[in-house]
């Protein structure tokens, strides 16, 4: 299993079991994949309407939204107020039942959603309406920030995907426009295909084996048999140095097991330390959440 297929996994557990989880998959990974393990104690824990928004997609909800952007665009750009009024009559529909499906998902996973949260859903959504780069990104179950249009520039998507390689969609560089994965996977085939074959070596003509005088061969195999001596005298010689390497070696490597297992220890110190921060974090923000909201009151 590769990265993004662990994030997308991660980003749909609960907040409140978010740290806990990654923590889990992380030293599960480390065990075969060290660069993995690290990509996954990378990964950034979603806000609140980017977890709601990867429920969605989760369920496949959000492709009759995305694919509503391509006609608001093209009525908004043939200036056409009719379309336009009956398209943002339908996105508004639209947005809003899956608003609501996204707080059914989220209070079924134990963990309602806020008011703001939810307007945060529906400019996320929205988002993906209005840019074709963005709708990508919400499709792929890896987002980790909610989304914002604004006017007509393009959506902001810098680091709002948990691995932006895997959804190369969603690349949104100057007027460029989405690359579709599977005219990707076809160039790659394509450019695969093309490759010329590698040329093969004639094989050689086989050849007559020359005649053989006895005397010849009687000094050759007493000569086979003085190389021979000489040789196993020095492979004596080396593996009574490769003994002695080896012993060594054996040594060091017992220093290093037991570096390696302090290092291990303390690593997962440090990722304990890492998550009650995190934790004490994520309470600090609530805190200040519902003293803002008790302010306002």
């Amino acid at each position: 299993m590769g990265f993004a297929d662990v994030a997308r996994e991660l980003l749909l557990v609960a907040p409140a079991d978010f740290v806990a989880e990654r923590t889990a998959r992380q030293r599960a990974a480390r065990k075969d994949d060290r660069d993995l393990a690290t990509a996954i104690g990378a990964l950034r824990k979603p806000a609140p309407a980017a977890w709601v928004i990867d429920l969605l997609a989760s369920e496949g909800a959000l492709d009759d939204a995305v694919d509503l952007g391509p006609a608001l665009r093209k009525a908004q750009a043939d200036a056409d107020p009719a379309e336009i009024a009956t398209l943002r009559r339908q996105r508004s529909g639209v947005v809003g039942a899956l608003a609501q499906a996204g707080a059914d998902l989220a209070e079924q996973a134990g963990h309602p959603v806020t008011t703001a949260v939810l307007d945060q859903v529906r400019a996320t959504i929205e988002a993906a309406m209005a840019d074709p780069h963005a709708g990508a990104a919400v499709r792929s179950g890896l987002l980790v920030r909610p989304l914002e249009s604004v006017g007509f520039d393009d959506v902001d998507l810098d680091g709002a995907l948990a691995d932006p390689d895997a959804v190369p969609d969603a690349w949104s560089g100057s007027d460029a426009p989405p690359i579709p994965i599977e005219d990707a996977r076809r160039s790659r085939k394509a450019s695969r295909a093309s490759r010329p074959a590698p040329a093969r070596e004639p094989k050689p003509a086989p050849q007559r084996e020359p005649k053989t005088d006895p005397a010849a061969e009687r000094r050759a195999a007493r000569a086979a048999e003085a190389d021979a001596r000489t040789a196993s005298r020095e492979a004596d010689a080396a593996l009574d140095r490769a003994e002695s390497e080896l012993e060594a070696a054996e040594d060091r490597r017992a220093e290093l097991e037991r570096a390696l297992a302090d290092a291990t220890a303390e690593v997962e110190r440090l990722e304990r330390t890492r998550d009650e921060a995190e934790a004490a974090s994520d309470r600090a923000r609530e805190a200040f959440t519902a003293a803002r909201k008790g302010r306002r009151a």
